[in-house]
C-alpha cells in the first residue's frame, strides 16, 4: 500500500501539487497516507509564471482559499485575456491588435463567425468586439466584476496576474498549515532505488534519508528524479515552437496610479514576443525569443526599445527553456511535475495551466493500492502526452497563421515543415470550413473551439464560405444580435470601474464569501 508521498522540489508546481494530493486525500491523513515536500533551500524558483487562465478560480476555490487573501498575499490583478499586437503583419507595414478573451462568444442564436466571414458587419471591429462584450471591458481597463460581487464571481469570466513567487508562498502555507502537508528543508544528494528499479527514498544534506512509496519529481527543468535516476527520454519539440529563451525584468509604473490592464500584454518581436503583465505595484516584462534566430545581445537591444530604456540599464534575467514533455509524466512510482514533466513557452499562460490540470488528475486517480500502479501510469501517460501535443498545436497555430515577413523567425514558423501534420489536416478544413466542436473530440484537448475561434479570426485567417452562403440568410436577425451585445457592452461602462480602482477596494474592505 502507498502510505508515504514525498514531493521532491517546491515551486509554485510542487505547493500545487501538494494542496491537490492533499485535498484529495486529506481524509486519510492521519491513519493512512503522510504527504512530505523537500524544498531546498538553496535553489531560487523561476518565478515569472506571472500570468493565470480562468481554471485557477475554480482550483483555488476547491482548495478553500479565500479570494481576498489571495488577492491581499499575491499582488493580485485581474486577467481577462491576452491582447495580441502585431502578430499579423510587419508593424512596419500595417499596425495590428486583437483581443483573445476568456468570455465565450455569443453563438447561441446565429453563428455570427460565418455572418463575419462573409462580409455582413464589414462596418464593425475585429471578431472578439463582434461576438463578445469583453474586448470592450479590456479597451476600457475595467475590472470584470464589481465590490457587490462575492468571491469568485463577475459579469465576466477571468483570471488573474499575480507574483509567482508570493504565489509559491501562500501555497505553501495553505497545504502546511491547513492540509497537513509536512515541509522539510533539505538539499537532495542522489535517490536509492529498489531491486525492482522504483525509487525507495531521498539522501538529502541536512535531513538525511527520507523514505516514501510514492515520489514527484518537481525539481524543475533538471528533472532530478525522472531524467537522472529514472532516465525518462525527452520529447524535444524545439524543431516545431522555436523560442527558447527569455530575458525577464520587473519595471515600476510611470506614475503611481497608471491604470492597470486587465489583460496580458503580447507583444510580437522580430524573433519572438514580449509579454507585459501589470501587477498593482509593478510590471513584469519579458522577451521571448528564438536563440537559432537571434543573439542575446539583439534580444536586450529589442526589449530596451520596449522599455524605450538604455540597453545598459536593462538589468534583465536570462531564462534558458526546454522546449517540449518527457516521454512518460509517469515512471514507476515517479511522477513528473511542472517543469520536470514539459514546458512549451510562457504563450496563452499555458506552463501553470497544464501544471494545474495534471496535478488534479494524478490526485483525482490516484489509488493507495500499489498493485493498480502500472495500469494507472499508461492512463495517465497517454493522457498527459495528448495534452501537451494539443497544447503545442495551440500555440503554433499562433505563429503559422501569421503574414509577418520580416525575419527568418516567422518565414520558418509558416514553414510546412514546422508544422505538426494534426495542426496542418485541421487547417486545411477550415479553409472551407467554421470550426465545429466537432473538430475537438478530447475532454482534454485543453484549448478547444472558442480559443482557437478567437486566434483564427483575430488573426484574420480565411475561411471561403461562400458556397454555403446560401445557408445564412438572416443578416438583419444577426446584425440585431450584435446590436444588442453592443449596447449590453455599452451598459458595464457604468456598471463596472477600473481595474485598480476595484482592487484597492478589495484590499481595503475585502469580498464577501456569501
Amino acid at each position: 500500500m502507498i502510505k508515504k508521498i514525498v514531493i521532491v522540489g517546491g515551486g509554485t508546481a510542487g505547493w500545487l501539487a501538494a494542496n491537490h494530493l492533499a485535498k484529495k486525500l486529506k481524509p486519510y491523513n492521519t491513519s493512512q497516507v503522510e504527504i512530505t515536500l523537500i524544498e531546498s533551500p538553496d535553489i531560487p524558483t523561476i518565478g515569472v509564471g506571472e500570468g493565470t487562465v480562468p481554471m485557477m478560480r475554480s482550483t483555488l476555490q476547491y482548495f478553500g482559499i479565500s479570494e481576498t487573501q489571495f488577492i491581499r498575499e499575491c499582488d493580485v490583478t485581474f486577467k481577462q485575456g491576452i491582447k495580441f499586437v502585431n502578430w499579423l503583419n510587419n508593424p512596419e507595414v500595417r499596425q495590428h491588435a486583437y483581443y483573445h478573451p476568456f468570455d465565450y462568444p455569443f453563438l447561441e442564436k446565429f453563428d455570427l463567425s460565418a455572418y463575419y466571414l462573409l462580409g455582413a458587419f464589414e462596418d464593425f471591429g475585429s471578431y472578439s468586439e463582434l461576438v463578445g462584450f469583453q474586448s470592450h471591458v479590456c479597451n476600457a481597463s475595467l475590472a470584470p466584476k464589481s465590490i457587490t460581487h462575492t468571491e469568485f464571481q463577475g459579469v465576466s469570466n477571468y483570471a488573474y496576474h499575480l507574483d509567482a513567487g508570493k504565489f509559491s508562498s501562500m501555497l505553501q502555507k495553505h497545504a502546511t498549515e491547513v492540509l497537513g502537508v509536512n515541509y522539510i528543508s533539505a538539499t537532495m544528494k542522489h535517490a536509492n532505488l529498489g531491486v525492482n528499479g522504483e525509487i525507495t527514498s531521498i539522501e538529502t544534506l541536512e535531513a538525511g534519508e527520507i523514505e516514501g512509496d510514492f515520489f514527484l519529481d518537481c525539481t524543475g527543468f533538471s528533472a532530478k528524479l525522472s531524467s537522472d535516476v529514472l532516465n525518462v527520454p525527452f520529447v524535444d519539440k524545439k524543431d516545431t515552437l522555436f523560442v527558447d529563451r527569455a530575458l525577464a525584468i520587473q519595471v515600476p509604473y510611470d506614475k503611481e496610479n497608471d491604470s492597470i490592464p486587465s489583460y496580458t500584454v503580447s507583444t510580437a518581436q522580430k524573433n519572438g514576443w514580449i509579454w507585459d503583465i501589470g501587477l498593482t505595484s509593478r510590471r513584469g516584462i519579458g522577451h521571448v525569443y528564438s536563440s537559432s534566430h537571434t543573439s542575446d545581445e539583439q534580444a536586450l537591444l529589442d526589449l530596451s526599445k520596449y522599455l524605450k530604456m538604455p540597453a545598459e540599464q536593462v538589468d534583465a534575467r536570462k531564462i534558458s527553456m526546454r522546449i517540449g514533455y518527457r516521454q512518460e509524466a509517469w515512471t514507476k512510482n515517479c511522477v513528473a511535475m511542472g517543469l520536470a514533466q514539459g514546458f512549451v513557452e510562457p504563450l496563452e499562460a499555458t506552463g501553470l495551466l497544464v501544471f494545474d490540470i495534471t496535478a488534479r488528475m494524478l490526485a483525482e486517480q490516484f489509488t493507495f493500492e500499489h498493485k493498480a500502479m502500472e495500469a494507472n501510469a499508461k492512463a495517465f501517460n497517454r493522457r498527459v502526452c495528448h495534452m501537451w501535443d494539443k497544447v503545442i498545436d495551440f500555440i503554433k497555430l499562433h505563429y503559422c497563421i501569421s503574414k509577418r515577413s520580416d525575419s527568418q523567425f516567422w518565414l520558418d514558423n509558416r514553414s510546412t515543415s514546422s508544422i505538426p501534420e494534426s495542426l496542418q489536416e485541421k487547417l486545411t478544413l477550415w479553409r472551407y470550413q467554421i470550426p465545429k466542436a466537432y473538430d475537438f473530440s478530447s475532454t482534454l484537448e485543453v484549448f478547444n473551439l472558442e480559443n482557437y475561434l478567437y486566434v483564427l479570426y483575430g488573426m484574420e485567417f480565411d475561411t471561403d464560405i461562400s458556397a454555403l452562403s446560401c445557408i445564412y440568410q438572416q443578416k438583419e436577425l444577426a446584425r440585431k444580435e450584435v446590436a444588442e451585445i453592443s449596447r449590453y457592452a455599452q451598459s458595464l461602462d457604468k456598471q463596472l470601474e477600473p481595474n485598480r480602482a476595484l482592487l484597492e477596494k478589495i484590499n481595503q474592505f475585502g469580498l464577501s464569501k456569501v
